[in-house]
């Protein structure tokens, strides 16, 4: 029985013409992180699972694709977890290797397995693909590729307007006008929760107001009474989040509610540095202060940021990032502070497409195509393309003889600027005739100008 064609869900092939625009994309995002000063690394797709699992939290690790366990290592099973019904255990017995989640952890894991090789701070740019076991839907895959730039071994508040201005730059030099970027900082969320006598779950806190834009405000307040936060908790917590209220009021309201109850201001003086230094009235992209601003993984340890597409486009966020300066502890690696940012690759690409905003001259065809007449003719086609390839000049020979309504439908499909013709009478008088597919004109030309008409 033959086998059904299909990719698997959550993942996709691509033509070449999109491999022209991701190409693009790709190559104006390195531009931008290299016009900045970091440079590119590469790590393995595959981690240890302990790497991985240790890091993201149960959202996280719920979302991980763990490889089951090859060969003799199959044996190592722990078959009395299973027994007793221990099913994260036996689960974790079975895979010692996962694919990555995310750049950011095999970052930390490089940082501390190369530390005495590297010169700090240490500013990388990494573009690959990552994995995730998420539900596909639109703009969201469990294969795709993700860009982040971070700076690690140094703590400076330059950092994060470096960060927030790398942002404004890559996104300028793509034509995204429009593009939103929230702000927030976690020392923020965490003054919060003491204000609200729930310091003890900041945790649930962030990952429940991170599904704010998923749920709305019902489904959040449902989500922290079922975690316990009393409603006159909520009740302040929501007063606080109130979205109407401008930059500056919700600035200094937080200030005067820090103030009263005596916790960390840390937080919103980092901010306020940051806003100050980044010169806001001369961004490209839009910003905003946005207090429920959480993302949920709990690494993040200071200034967090998520970016959101133009408005006429219906997609959730295209990229984010924020400072975590104690990722590298796991290693074992301490005082190692760290900043970075990911722009999410498929999510602009997609952004770009609705727009259309890719450039028209970026998926270039084959400038010409010989036609096929068979015999000799077909050898010296096969020869002046080979000419002209060794001159960096991209040509291709029609492989087999055939109706020359067939080849033109060929040359027409790939798109190819021009079609040279060779039969027995060009053969004879030693000329090839070439004719431009846009204006349907024909000239005759001797064989020897053949490099001289490409090159011009």
């Amino acid at each position: 029985m033959p086998i059904t064609p299909a990719t698997l869900k959550g993942t996709r092939d691509f033509s070449s013409t999109e491999i022209a625009r991701r190409t693009y994309l790709e190559t104006t995002l390195q531009k931008s992180f290299e016009c900045y000063g970091f440079q590119p690394i590469e790590t393995p797709a595959m981690e240890r699972s302990e790497t991985l699992l240790s890091n993201y939290g149960e959202e996280g690790e719920r979302l991980i694709f763990k490889i089951l366990n090859s060969g003799d290592k199959v044996k190592k099973a722990d078959l009395t977890s299973l027994e007793k019904g221990e099913y994260k255990r036996f689960s974790q017995s079975l895979s010692e290797k996962a694919l990555r989640y995310d750049l950011t952890v095999p970052l930390a894991r490089y940082v501390a397995q190369h530390y005495n090789e590297l010169n700090f701070p240490f500013r990388r740019y990494q573009i690959q693909p990552v994995w995730r076991a998420d539900r596909p839907q639109h703009g969201r895959f469990q294969e795709f590729y993700q860009c982040d730039a971070d700076i690690i071994g140094e703590r400076s508040l330059w950092q994060e307007v470096e960060m927030v201005r790398l942002y404004d730059t890559a996104f300028k030099a793509l034509g995204l006008k429009g593009t939103k970027l929230k702000i927030n900082h976690r020392n923020i969320l965490a003054s919060i929760a003491e204000c609200i006598d729930a310091k003890d779950k900041l945790n649930d806190l962030t990952i429940t107001l991170d599904k704010w834009d998923k749920v709305g405000q019902e489904g959040v307040q449902k989500d922290l009474i079922k975690k316990g936060f009393s409603k006159k908790a909520i009740g302040i917590l929501f007063d606080i989040l109130e979205p109407k209220k401008s930059f500056e009021k919700k600035i200094n309201e937080l200030k005067q509610l820090f103030n009263v109850k005596k916790v960390d201001t840390s937080g919103l003086d980092e901010l306020t540095f940051v806003l100050k230094e980044i010169k806001t009235q001369d961004l490209f992209i839009e910003l905003e202060l946005d207090i429920k601003l959480a993302r949920g993984l709990h690494y993040y340890t200071g200034m967090i940021v998520e970016v959101l597409p133009p408005k006429s486009v219906k997609m959730g966020a295209i990229g984010g990032g924020g400072r975590y300066d104690n990722l590298t502890e796991t290693f074992g690696l301490k005082d190692m502070p760290g900043i970075g940012i990911s722009f999410g690759f498929e999510r602009i690409f997609l952004v770009l497409e609705i727009l259309n905003l890719f450039p028209k001259t970026i998926h270039q065809p084959i400038p010409v195509l010989f036609m096929n007449f068979g015999g000799e003719a077909t050898s010296k086609c096969f020869e002046m393309v080979s000419k002209l390839r060794a001159e960096g000049i991209p040509a291709e020979l029609y492989p087999v003889k055939a109706k020359i309504k067939k080849q033109m439908l060929y040359a027409n499909k790939k798109k190819t600027q021009k079609v040279v013709l060779i039969g027995s009478y060009e053969l004879d008088q030693n000329i090839f005739v070439l004719k431009n597919m846009e204006t349907g004109e024909q000239q005759s030309h001797p064989m020897s100008n053949l490099i001289e008409i490409f090159k011009h």
